[in-house]
């Protein structure tokens, strides 16, 4: 019975060190190095050497919340760095928790988005029982001079490595300080951050931008459309290029023969992994906004964006989006003559998991309901969605005339393995993602070759890098971007500033930021202005 007793002296201590230790082993998988958190040392000599009185039983909840607060934002941490190769920033992606349940619903469903959000409520339940008990038994140990005198040497050792840990002084490489680091670092984060968005802020309101007329694109119809997920990894990682490579080798040979010019490049995304729209307005904008609270700021200032400077230069401007699904103000922010989103294509097929409709009826409808009709020169931005995870089903191009209103995909409906099975095994995710981006580049490049005459200017660009899981944590923010016209003049810009003919862009280590597109328009197709004149 006494041995029981006093190993639970031992077992809480570890308890503790094990949770606090939890954020780091799923951010880099290496408990065989990081397998102390000083903090638990800290916390169990501190509640040792307290007296089992009532009244400081408040400091047990409050010790328990701080350690509940850290090892959540580490684990956000963590997913936001396997997701999007970045570190969790509070103040700018608390906004996002919408977002994360909309992916989740989009990907499993209802049902299991419910349960995977309620196991996550179990677990955070489980968790905080595991440590009211731990530290109600750490403070439960009998008074006596030597657990007292134990406590104290605990405390004061591992309270000194801490010290030496935040004067950059590892004295024990298997110890860290996880609890204190996160929340240090979130609130540097915060600090930091405010201070950005004044400065942004005060930019927007500084620098509106106004819109510029483009004469060398009147007439002309000009398609900004983005490739979900569509990276350099793609063209250039053993994994992939073995699948993505032929499909642009045989891109270039049938633009050839259709008399259409193409040259590639590369671009820097502002963002990896996800949140799509902030590579959107980072091309139409000319501003870098690699964040939600940027983004808001840039639709809420007098900026002037591509929107502004086509229809000043005589076109009609379309969203089309078809993953958009509820409200969507930042297309009126953005000032754009007709928006397309899901409801708005009269789409009778199915939706493929969280792909509303494939990318191939996307460009049907663009084509059939906005450039066949049109009786002005187009602006369009579209997002092709089709190699947004979870990629599967991924299905074949069908002859254009037998696209119809959608209901041709119906056969698809239940295809391939659901995301659940599938996502159980990184090789074949990566095997699908491979398979959907060829799918999205043929679609591509089929209705290029079909529909792209000289009075079109098609910009075909990937909007980010995959998530880590696919790319590696160590991969570029790069995209690349294919220009694609009868016209041969239009393409002579872009070969100007450093693209190449064909579908393979150079390798490029420093690609300039996507932010530069904007500018790229004004220099090579508007009126001259003042050398001084920023955008």
């Amino acid at each position: 019975m006494s041995f029981r007793r006093h190993a639970r002296w031992w077992v809480a201590p570890a308890i503790l060190n094990l949770i606090l230790l939890v954020p780091l082993w799923v951010r880099f998988g290496e408990p065989t190095v990081q397998w102390l958190a000083l903090e638990a040392l800290v916390l169990a000599g501190l509640m040792v050497m307290l007296p089992t009185v009532a009244r400081i039983a408040w400091l047990r909840w409050l010790i328990i919340v701080i350690v509940m607060l850290g090892l959540l934002l580490g684990l956000g941490d963590a997913a936001t760095q396997l997701t999007f190769g970045r570190s969790l920033n509070l103040y700018l992606d608390f906004p996002l928790t919408r977002s994360v349940i909309d992916l989740l619903i989009g990907n499993l469903g209802l049902v299991p988005a419910l349960l995977v959000v309620l196991g996550g409520l179990v677990a955070v339940g489980l968790l905080v029982g595991s440590l009211a008990w731990t530290l109600r038994v750490l403070q439960g140990v009998e008074r006596t001079r030597i657990s007292v005198g134990l406590g104290a040497v605990l405390l004061v050792v591992s309270s000194g490595l801490v010290m030496a840990e935040f004067t950059h002084s590892r004295w024990l490489p298997m110890a860290r300080t996880p609890l204190l680091n996160t929340l240090y670092f979130q609130l540097d984060q915060w600090v930091e951050t405010r201070r950005a968005h004044r400065e942004f802020a005060a930019r927007m309101e500084n620098a509106p931008a106004p819109a510029r007329e483009m004469p060398g694109l009147a007439g002309k119809n000009v398609l900004l459309v983005f490739i979900e997920s569509y990276g350099v990894s793609a063209l250039f990682d053993e994994r992939y290029m073995g699948v993505v490579r032929p499909r642009l080798d045989t891109m270039a040979e049938r633009f050839e023969s259709a008399g259409l010019s193409i040259a590639s490049g590369t671009l820097d995304s502002p963002i990896r992994g996800g949140q799509s729209w902030l590579a959107h307005a980072t091309a139409l904008s000319g501003q870098w906004i690699d964040n939600s609270l940027w983004y808001r700021l840039m639709l809420a200032s007098d900026r002037a964006t591509l929107v502004d400077d086509f229809r000043a230069s005589g076109h009609r401007t379309h969203a089309v989006m078809p993953a958009i699904t509820l409200a969507w103000p930042e297309g009126e922010a953005y000032g754009f003559d007709d928006i397309h989103a899901a409801d708005d294509f009269d789409y009778a097929g199915p939706p493929l998991n969280w792909v509303t409709m494939p990318d191939q009826y996307t460009l049907h409808f663009l084509q059939q309901r906005i450039l066949d009709p049109a009786e002005s020169p187009i602006f369009a931005q579209a997002a092709l969605v089709s190699s947004h995870a979870p990629w599967t089903p991924v299905i074949p191009v069908l002859a254009w005339e037998d696209i119809g209103d959608g209901s041709v995909f119906k056969r698809w409906e239940n295809a391939g393995e659901a995301p659940e099975v599938l996502w159980q095994d990184a090789e074949k995710v990566r095997d699908q993602y491979a398979l959907a981006l060829d799918y999205a580049l043929h679609t591509s490049a089929s209705w290029a070759e079909r529909y792209v005459d000289d009075e079109t200017l098609l910009i075909l660009l990937g909007d980010h890098q995959s998530a880590p899981l696919i790319t590696g944590e160590d991969a570029s923010a790069g995209v690349p971007v294919h220009v694609i016209s009868g016209d041969a003049s239009l393409i002579d810009p872009f070969l100007a500033r450093g693209f190449v003919p064909g579908t393979v862009p150079l390798q490029e280590e420093t690609p300039p930021g996507m932010d530069q597109l904007r500018r790229w328009l004004h220099e090579d197709f508007a009126y001259p202005v003042d050398t001084d004149r920023r955008f």
